[in-house]
């Protein structure tokens, strides 16, 4: 908040808690960033890295994805694959969301084939939970994470089997939260109970996203030292 304050720019939080500054470019989003982590005293890419959620279905327009932030220029699957990819250079962008439109099945499988085995490439929009959608994406190569989310699919049951069959095909299971939440933090105990080693609950501003910190915080003083935590490893790619 202090790094966009003293550049004149909103720092109003969104649904998530997130900021949405208007900024010129997707690059400079990624700079204020940066800039925000070396201000709080921590190293980029060495305290913390970055995960993106492109939500590309939102800009994907008579099959081109169309990006304002770049004066509406237009890029093919492949030419927006290289696109995240210089940005994945630039920065340590370790996870990336929806990078294409969730119909664009073959773009999906050129960019697993230019990104997959270097950045965590999860599927929300694409799998919605499903593990039969899930299954013809294993098949065919597609991403190598998906997104949980328990109350997209329906069931606990339908959920679980969701992050087994993730984890048997080698893709890893990221439990998240929904837009429009509330302080239930069932999330929490289900990213532990199934040791799924990453969760996605927004920002630490709204005490809706705030809960699902504060039950992991009692889970690990609950369990102690039979908490193991990987850390980064837990993400695909950087073991």
């Amino acid at each position: 908040a202090k790094v966009l304050k003293g550049k004149g720019m909103n720092t109003a939080v969104g649904d998530e808690g997130g900021y949405a500054p208007n900024l010129g470019s997707n690059a400079e989003a990624l700079a204020v960033i940066a800039e925000a982590v070396k201000a709080a005293g921590y190293e980029l890419g060495k305290d913390i890295t970055l995960a993106m959620d492109c939500a590309a279905s939102e800009f994907y327009k008579d099959g081109k994805y169309v990006l304002a932030g770049e004066g509406n220029k237009a890029f093919t699957s492949e030419e927006f694959t290289h696109f995240l990819e210089e940005l994945t250079k630039q920065y340590p962008i370790v996870s990336i969301e929806d990078g294409l439109d969730e119909s664009d099945w073959d773009g999906f499988a050129y960019q697993t084939k230019v990104l997959g085995d270097k950045i965590q490439l999860v599927g929300d929009d694409l799998f919605v939970t499903n593990t039969k959608i899930l299954k013809e994406g294993i098949e065919k190569g597609i991403a190598n994470s998906i997104l949980i989310k328990f109350n997209q699919i329906g069931s606990l049951t339908e959920t679980l089997a969701a992050i087994k069959m993730a984890k048997d095909a080698g893709y890893t299971a990221v439990i998240s939260h929904r837009s429009g939440e509330t302080e239930d933090a069932t999330i929490a105990d289900l990213a532990v109970g199934t040791a799924a080693g990453q969760i996605k609950t927004g920002s630490m501003s709204r005490s809706d996203r705030v809960a699902k910190y504060n039950q992991l915080i009692r889970i690990e003083e609950a369990l102690g030292e039979k908490a193991p935590y990987n850390g980064r490893k837990e993400i695909k790619g950087q073991a």
